[in-house]
């Protein structure tokens, strides 16, 4: 049995923390005996949700960089310098067998400092279109696991190995439980049911375009599972009072809100797109316009290019939402062809084969 040390780094959004847990839950399937220790940055969601799953974490004092002037960017390079020397200590003190980043500001310091030291790396790019992170990284990293055909022009193409996004177990089953999913939510099972997502802390253009469609919804005979963010509950919940209306801050049985679904309105993030190709669902996506190299968008793209999703711009909402959810939402053939096709472009093995690659670097 081998005794690994192993630190995984990923966080800022649940779309770079999930990826990290389930990874780790891989890794430890095969070699229970691996001790692991998470870096994440301060303040952010991954302080909360990898104890929740059961691992350590220390956290960094690190931040992005923020794309237009800002009073941040003076302290940044202070922040910079003590994550490196943070990294390094820990670094020093766990004495890892190998380092897996899964991108956001912490994985930056950590793997640079595990490149200094002679430290395997593997890293694991989500998006269609990588942040600057990762592309700095991708120089030392020995393995770059990715999701999406065509990053050669960003990564040395010798270290690339196409896996997809590592999606939670539960997500692979979803379509089997549809009826049980509805009593869950107490949904009617004779109408249709809509599914909002806009990311774990919400989305606010998502929400205002709900809002301003809440009476064409009833018409069309729709309920709603709304998924608002917790920045933007208290602003909305009056609507759970609404006959076919519940809204909710975050959810936490997603498995069970996917199969509840039979159209569901999403961000672009790439854990999302990753998920909802498992899942199997007619999906409308509406990307963030305000992240880094508008990825959501490509990664939206990369869906829509192969006839497996409809997409709306923000700034499209007012002209074209409702006639493309209209013809959506009357067409049960078109409803089934968007969600044959984008199961198809699933990659459902994704975790454990970039635990095969970790197994690699482990044994090398």
């Amino acid at each position: 049995m081998s005794n690994y040390k192993i630190i995984l780094s990923g966080g800022g959004t649940g779309g770079h923390i999930y990826p990290a847990i389930a990874i780790a839950n891989e890794i430890k399937l095969r070699y229970p005996n691996t001790k692991f220790l998470f870096v994440g940055a301060l303040n952010k969601m991954e302080m909360e949700k990898v104890p929740q799953a059961g691992y350590n974490i220390e956290g960094l004092w690190i931040s992005g960089i923020q794309r237009k002037l800002s009073l941040k960017n003076i302290i940044f390079p202070f922040k910079l310098l003590s994550s490196l020397i943070k990294s390094r200590r820990l670094l020093k003190q766990f004495t890892p067998n190998l380092v897996i980043g899964t991108g956001g500001f912490a994985s930056g310091p950590l793997l640079q400092m595990a490149a200094l030291k002679k430290i395997p790396s593997l890293i694991q790019e989500q998006n269609s279109y990588p942040g600057i992170t990762n592309k700095i990284l991708s120089k030392t990293a020995n393995t770059i696991c990715v999701a999406y055909d065509g990053l050669e022009q960003f990564f040395p193409k010798e270290k690339i190995i196409k896996t997809g996004n590592p999606v939670r177990k539960d997500f692979l089953s979803v379509n089997k439980n549809t009826i049980s999913a509805k009593d869950y939510f107490n949904l009617k099972h004779s109408k249709q049911t809509l599914l909002i997502l806009g990311g774990s802390l919400g989305a606010r253009r998502i929400n205002q375009l709900i809002e301003d469609n809440i009476a064409f919804f009833e018409a069309q005979n729709l309920e709603l599972i709304w998924q608002c963010g917790k920045l933007y509950y208290n602003e909305y919940k009056t609507y759970s009072s609404l006959d076919h209306i519940q809204v909710h801050s975050f959810l936490d049985t997603m498995d069970t809100a996917y199969a509840a679904a039979d159209i569901i309105i999403s961000r672009a993030g790439a854990s999302s797109v990753s998920e909802l190709c498992v899942v199997g669902k007619p999906v409308l996506f509406i990307p963030s316009p305000n992240v880094a190299e508008d990825h959501q968008t490509k990664n939206a793209n990369a869906i829509v290019s192969k006839n497996a999703a409809i997409l709306i711009k923000e700034t499209d909402l007012e002209t074209d939402f409702k006639n493309k959810f209209s013809e959506l939402i009357n067409s049960k053939e078109k409803q089934k062809q968007l969600g044959v096709n984008i199961k198809k472009l699933a990659l459902v093995n994704a975790t454990k084969d970039i635990v095969d690659e970790v197994e690699k670097l482990l044994k090398h």
